[in-house]
């Protein structure tokens, strides 16, 4: 009786995937001339959270499984053995995954905090666990968060609070976006196709696609970053026909982002925007939309509770990271690890209070700016240029010598002015013109004297220029 109802149900899986396959179909080169989203553009900052079961055992990274089960690496394997009992399987770690402390409203305020402008959880990483209502989908039975551990929607619920929150910094809605790892390593049906050199796609059918079109068409969200598509073409796991109906079809429509990440074909090539790598950020100005995707944690992307302090990134390090993306026409996506209760490491909290901070002062630096092409950066003054319709902003990232800034870039004329964001009289700071070059002559800015209670900011400081010579060219 069971194998029929099973049959009944995967019938019907397979039926409602073909409706959707059949909506429509573009082809990646078509699909990459599609506009990006605004929204996207302008944004600049994400936070990525990476939670799940791997979040239980906190022991280094969100590779437990692998490594500990397949790499069979010693000091996982004694990791297990002392903590516990024979023949222990990871999935016993779904008992211990309760989120009995997680509040979805909580997090979403913190991110909002921080400034962020869109928030991107795990749905599913490679152990294949669903952070959703995947009920529905009978290959996800006894390995999502309602048939065990939380028993919650744990993803549907941030969803709904992410979207209910505005930035204090921007004034804008976040949006919230999905990661989903096509890839499951310890799944039968992965590996059975993967035996068959991708001949076969039982795991696309039954597994991976229906869970994409079930996170679509329940949450609706703005962005889909898939992960997991290494060691298969996009061919195999029908990843053009999925983005095209997401695209084209779906009721999130012309809203919709996606990253790179469909295949071994489609990485560093085809996408809304380019992720290329983890941590990837090119040397230079790159003219399609990249994202770098970095941990505050070094080591880990995963709660760990084995990491040292001294392994995440201090606030200052973090906020340069962000200029610098931007300004070379990036956004960050910056990553925590909840622990498996729902609460975000105080550590974590502080840094993104931090770059909170800092943007609540330089936002219109920015948020909805755009790269300088004339000139990213100074790296002899540790200086990075981002742009408005007619201010550049210079972004100092250490305090020169004696408060002279020189600024061989930017080209003034006799209207130009200059003032630092966050100075409450906004008042004009004085330049003058050293030398004669082939561009102009440079700027030496005389930076004014701050003390403790009139400085800023921390961490990085901005000047406003206008009317510039060579803004546009």
């Amino acid at each position: 009786m069971r194998k029929a109802i099973i049959s009944k149900n995967v019938l019907c899986v397979l039926f409602l995937l073909c409706q959707k396959l059949t909506a429509s179909f573009s082809s990646w080169d078509d699909l990459d001339k599609l506009p990006l989203p605004a929204w996207y553009s302008e944004a600049k900052f994400g936070i990525f959270v990476h939670w799940g079961v791997f979040s239980v055992p906190a022991y280094k990274n969100e590779w437990f499984q692998n490594n500990w089960q397949h790499f069979k690496y010693e000091d996982y394997v004694a990791f297990v053995n002392k903590t516990e009992r024979q023949n222990f399987a990871y999935q016993d770690y779904a008992h211990r995954f309760l989120a009995e402390l997680y509040r979805p409203d909580n997090w979403a305020d913190t991110f909002a905090a921080a400034g962020a402008q869109y928030v991107v959880l795990t749905s599913k990483h490679h152990d294949g666990f669903c952070m959703w209502n995947s009920t529905s989908i009978p290959t996800t039975w006894n390995w999502n968060a309602v048939d065990i551990g939380p028993r919650r929607d744990l993803l549907g619920d941030l969803s709904s609070a992410v979207k209910r929150k505005k930035s204090p910094q921007s004034g804008k809605k976040l949006r919230f976006g999905i990661y989903h790892s096509l890839l499951e390593f310890f799944n039968p049906l992965y590996t059975y196709d993967k035996g068959n050199n991708w001949t076969t796609q039982n795991m696309v059918d039954l597994k991976a696609l229906p869970e994409l079109y079930d996170l679509v068409d329940r949450y609706e969200p703005h962005l889909m970053w898939s992960d997991g598509g290494w060691e298969a073409s996009s061919t195999y796991w029908k990843s053009e026909e999925f983005i095209s109906w997401y695209a084209l079809n779906s009721t999130v429509g012309k809203e919709a982002v996606w990253n790179d990440r469909w295949g071994t074909d489609t990485q560093c090539r085809h996408g809304s925007y380019l992720t290329c790598h983890d941590r990837y950020q090119p040397d230079g100005l790159v003219d399609k939309k990249w994202e770098k995707c970095m941990t505050i944690d070094s080591t880990s992307w995963g709660y760990s509770r084995v990491s040292d302090v001294l392994q995440y990134l201090n606030t200052t390090q973090l906020v340069h990271t962000l200029i610098e993306v931007v300004a070379l026409n990036g956004n960050l996506l910056l990553n925590v690890g909840p622990s498996a209760d729902g609460t975000i490491n105080p550590v974590f909290v502080d840094r993104l209070m931090g770059i909170g901070s800092w943007l609540s002062v330089n936002g219109e630096a920015i948020y909805s700016s755009n790269p300088w092409k004339i000139c990213q950066n100074e790296t002899k003054f540790s200086v990075f240029y981002t742009r408005r319709t007619d201010v550049l902003y210079a972004h100092i990232t250490e305090w020169p010598e004696n408060s002279l800034l020189r600024l061989d870039c930017p080209v003034p004329t006799k209207s130009t002015r200059v003032n630092m964001l966050g100075l409450d009289d906004r008042s004009e700071i004085s330049f003058s013109l050293n030398g004669n070059r082939s561009t102009g002559e440079s700027m030496v800015v005389q930076l004014p004297l701050l003390t403790p209670d009139t400085i800023p900011c921390q961490h990085s400081w901005v000047l406003a220029i206008s009317n510039l010579a060579n803004l546009y060219k």
